[in-house]
């Protein structure tokens, strides 16, 4: 059996997509699988979202890799291209692309236009990328020249602070997107995973749900069960070993764990290397065999110790839950770490297999 799993149910994924629907059924879904699909594999999550309206990855290198796998799904490119180079796998691939800056529209100016359907990015105040509300309107008459005959640009932005429920700042780039692009031809699309859960008025014409469709909540203060969202990735590993240890032994580099009782320890096959957090503290929960056992030292490279406790009857090659269920939720790990749930689920690494079922 594989050190470690991450089991990918994609009943899930497509109960959470479901469930979006739910929330936004006026709307087209974007469905965003980049960065490997948040860690849970780009091509097999592709082909379990075949009732997305589109699919969206950051970079042509996903987009390339998707369609050589043989998905046919519309896919718009987040980030757009970065050389003219890229504007022609932009056509060979029949993708779409997001425009955010005035070298991109050079480009496609320079090419001829008329390549690709086109997305045009407003900066509604997260100052990443798109134009300016003051350049947009310029920026949308260029780019109408170059869009395909009849095809409009997508007009689309971004919100900052949307996981922070009733955000002032989210009403203020609401209104700033919709004043902005008023009179404009052209679909529009504003809302990511938190906007649909908790800001109806930001739906639009497309939503790009990412986080919430691997059941994960975007919320801060709501879990993923709050939301009617069921978690697609189930990480684990098993018990290589355990030990028994008096008071005062220590485990892990650093000796930064001591047992504060007689306890039985056992050590998992899973690290830093795999995508568990090096950053965890001492008492990080865990589930051996569904019972109850918190972490115990230092993460390393390939290997955990676990606190058992003083009656566990825990045996080697006894299952350890990482995260992925409604009683370890990746969010939970996230805070106990210090970190973001995103950041988790992209980092679970290559050589961890990944079990679509």
């Amino acid at each position: 059996m594989s050190a470690v799993t991450a089991r990918i149910d994609t009943d899930a994924l497509r109960h959470n997509l479901g469930q979006i629907r739910k929330r936004a059924p006026a709307s087209k879904i974007m469905a965003v699988i980049k960065a490997n699909a948040y860690g849970h594999g780009i091509v097999p999550i592709a082909q379990a979202l075949t009732e997305a309206n589109s699919l969206a990855v950051a970079r042509i290198e996903e987009a390339v890799q998707l369609r050589d796998a043989g998905i046919s799904s519309p896919i718009v490119l987040l980030e757009g291209v970065q050389s003219p180079d890229e504007l022609t796998l932009v056509a060979r691939h029949r993708l779409e692309m997001v425009v955010h800056c005035q070298e991109q529209i050079t480009m496609l100016e320079q090419q001829g236009g008329a390549i690709a359907d086109l997305w045009l990015k407003l900066d509604a105040g997260m100052n990443r990328l798109g134009f300016v509300p003051g350049e947009f309107l310029e920026a949308h008459r260029r780019l109408v020249k170059l869009s395909p005959a009849g095809r409009s640009p997508g007009l689309m932005s971004h919100f900052s602070s949307a996981d922070h429920a009733q955000s002032e700042t989210s009403g203020i780039q609401l209104k700033i997107f919709l004043e902005t692009t008023a009179g404009l031809p052209g679909e529009r699309s504003l809302a990511n995973s938190a906007g649909i859960l908790d800001i109806p008025a930001s739906h639009l014409d497309w939503v790009r749900p990412g986080l919430s469709l691997y059941g994960v909540s975007p919320l801060a203060g709501k879990s993923a069960q709050d939301l009617n969202l069921r978690p697609a990735m189930r990480f684990s590993t098993w018990l290589v070993a355990t030990r028994n240890l008096a008071t005062g032994d220590t485990a892990g580099y650093g000796c930064r764990w001591r047992a504060d009782r007689p306890t039985r320890l056992g050590i998992a096959a899973c690290g830093y290397g795999d995508g568990y957090p090096w950053a965890l503290p001492d008492g990080a929960p865990l589930r051996v065999e569904g019972a109850p056992a918190c972490l115990a030292g230092a993460v390393s490279m390939d290997m955990i110790a676990i606190d058992l406790g003083a009656d566990s009857e825990a045996q080697v090659g006894d299952e350890v839950l990482l995260w992925g269920e409604a009683g370890l939720p990746v969010e939970d790990i996230a805070a106990a770490a210090g970190t973001i749930s995103y950041e988790l689920l992209c980092r679970v690494s290559q050589r961890v297999e990944r079990e679509i079922v």
